[in-house]
């Protein structure tokens, strides 16, 4: 294959995103061919020995990116000290180097992006991106309008205020009443801390959307790797295109 930028390299190669990437190489912990690399350099893993803090690195054949539908009860990390079963657990055979895209609380079920691509995890959590998530969330009592005008505006909490959301009331009886929630955030329990804001307590949520993605037809637990549809508007909405382009 004709050299790449070795932040690239490195990123398929699961070290980070390229600006993570970046700082592996200025600090000098990068070797082609036996010299030490510089930012700026290319190389064709092809034909030349790379190498990271003396390990090679190992490409994947192509980048894998994977839809989850998370059950509640799962904790969002590669390894939980007490013990508690993670999303890797439930997962079938997944590939190395594969990360999760932000994260939901273990009571909060729903859509869980993991991706090989650093890059693109790195953007699709990246604020500057406004990659919208959507919610349904079941809050218990009734919902005053004047309290879902102010999750609509923004409203203040202990690491300060939420950017303007999209809080829609769906068909049903309340109480519990059932609302559609689109936020571009990714606070810790962001929606959760919303509606406490506002007096009211969630009592069950489960994320539908990320961006393009649907979790439609995903049984919980279940898991598929995305369409090259999916994919490639995922891309395109931050700007990643090819993730291989030179």
């Amino acid at each position: 294959m004709p050299a790449e930028r070795l932040q690239k390299l490195l990123a398929r190669a699961g070290h980070g995103s390229r600006r993570s990437a970046e700082v592996v190489i200025a600090a000098g912990r990068v070797t082609v061919d036996g010299t030490i690399a510089i930012l700026g350099t290319r190389a064709d893993p092809d034909t030349q020995r790379i190498e990271v803090d003396g390990e090679p690195i190992r490409l994947q054949p192509g980048e894998v990116t994977i839809a989850l539908n998370k059950p509640t009860g799962i904790v969002v990390t590669a390894v939980d000290d007490r013990g508690r079963q993670t999303v890797f657990d439930i997962l079938t055979d997944p590939p190395p180097h594969l990360r999760y895209v932000g994260r939901l609380d273990r009571d909060t079920s729903g859509l869980l992006l993991l991706t090989t691509d650093g890059e693109l995890a790195h953007r699709l959590s990246h604020p500057r991106y406004e990659v919208m998530k959507t919610y349904e969330a079941m809050v218990d009592g009734i919902v005053a309008e004047g309290a879902l005008e102010q999750l609509r505006r923004g409203v203040m909490l202990e690491d300060g205020m939420t950017a303007p959301a999209i809080v829609e009331q769906l068909p049903g009886t309340p109480p519990p009443a059932h609302f559609r929630v689109v936020i571009h955030e990714g606070r810790n329990r962001q929606v959760r801390r919303m509606f406490e804001a506002v007096g009211h307590h969630v009592s069950r949520l489960r994320r539908t959307e990320f961006g393009p993605v649907r979790l439609d037809g995903l049984a919980p637990g279940a898991s598929r790797q995305l369409t090259p549809e999916e994919l490639a508007a995922l891309r395109a909405l931050v700007g990643r295109g090819d993730p291989h382009e030179v």
